[in-house]
């Protein structure tokens, strides 16, 4: 299992001009040694962690030794998004969550690969929030990032994705058990209620005092609360909406033209929180000046969450563009 690693980052200046003497970044890393293979990067989305594979590892059915992304042959990068409590640093970090932007979190991921002596980057992955960052790390970087992959998300925060973000804010800022109750929320914008009818079909608990959907949703947010602190919620919460925050459209068209990324966009068709509908709009708006973008769509009544349940759908979608890279390579 890959260790915990940290790089001190100084003198940062957030984009609403808030100086940060210190941020320390924490990462993993994954497969070959840096410096010997082709370097992919992943992002970790809302509740996420850097441990991608391995024991816990949220990724481990799309990534691993000889999975579709090759541990065996790619160097796997994971940095924490600074203040998910996954180096136990929450509280000591996050004074004001409202300060930080997703592009401040693309920029201290910038940091730290180049303090790892990585300029080019073979692919950046990610889904949900991580999708959101993968597209702040390729405005920033327009020409040293492969093929860049973002998975159940956009480039920009939509209005429904802001209006959720709102009641998910003021759900952890008024409520007695703000990360427990945010949780039920938000597990809803997660799932569809096809998917919830597939599930549970109106059972009850075998006490027959609650239904089981209750019972699912109840377990959620323990689970959360037990797990994930309050101020670390609050921040990846508030970093959804400020996702394309500081790019409008002129922008990123001028991006499309620019980049040398190859763009992989990958939607959800029941998706609730980064809808279908604006990443086919993404996509019609990127290939009028990009030559170089595809468009794939996971079929699934699961919703947002099929990114991390419908893998055989995914491994299939990526499969072409690591697995042949990596053949490619070998027999050279």
């Amino acid at each position: 299992m890959s260790t915990l690693q940290k790089i001190d980052i100084f003198d940062f200046t957030l984009q609403q001009g808030v100086y940060k003497r210190w941020l320390p970044l924490y990462y993993q890393v994954f497969g070959q040694l840096i410096g010997t293979a082709p370097v992919v990067v992943v992002n970790h989305a809302l509740t996420g962690n850097s441990q991608v594979i391995g024991q816990n590892g949220w990724w481990n059915d799309l990534i691993g030794e000889n999975k579709t992304i090759d541990a065996g042959f790619y160097t796997i990068i994971a940095f924490n998004i600074p203040g998910n409590g996954f180096d136990g640093q929450a509280e000591n970090l996050i004074q004001n969550y409202k300060e930080y932007t997703a592009k401040d979190i693309a920029r201290l991921f910038w940091e730290g690969l180049h303090s790892l002596k990585i300029a080019q980057l073979f692919a950046v992955i990610g889904g949900s929030l991580g999708g959101g960052i993968a597209w702040e790390m390729a405005f920033l970087q327009p020409k040293n990032i492969q093929h860049l992959i973002p998975v159940a998300s956009d480039w920009k925060a939509s209005d429904w994705l802001i209006a959720n973000v709102l009641v998910q804010d003021k759900i952890l800022n008024n409520s007695e058990n703000p990360v427990y109750d945010a949780r039920l929320h938000a597990m809803l914008l997660y799932r569809t209620p096809q998917s919830l009818k597939a599930k549970f079909n109106r059972s009850k608990n075998d006490n027959q005092e609650l239904y089981q959907i209750e019972s699912w949703l109840l377990h959620h947010g323990q689970k959360l609360e037990n797990r994930f602190a309050l101020e670390s919620y609050k921040l990846m919460n508030h970093l959804l909406k400020t996702i394309g925050e500081s790019t409008n459209c002129g922008q990123f068209l001028a991006f499309a033209k620019e980049t040398s990324a190859e763009i992989h966009l990958i939607s959800v068709d029941s998706d609730y929180f980064f809808t279908a509908d604006e990443n086919r709009e993404t996509y019609e708006i990127l290939k009028r000046v990009n030559s170089k973008v595809h468009y794939s769509e996971i079929q699934s009544i699961h919703g947002h969450d099929a990114f991390l349940i419908e893998f055989e759908q995914l491994n299939q979608i990526l499969k072409n563009t690591f697995t042949t890279t990596k053949l490619k390579t070998k027999q050279a």
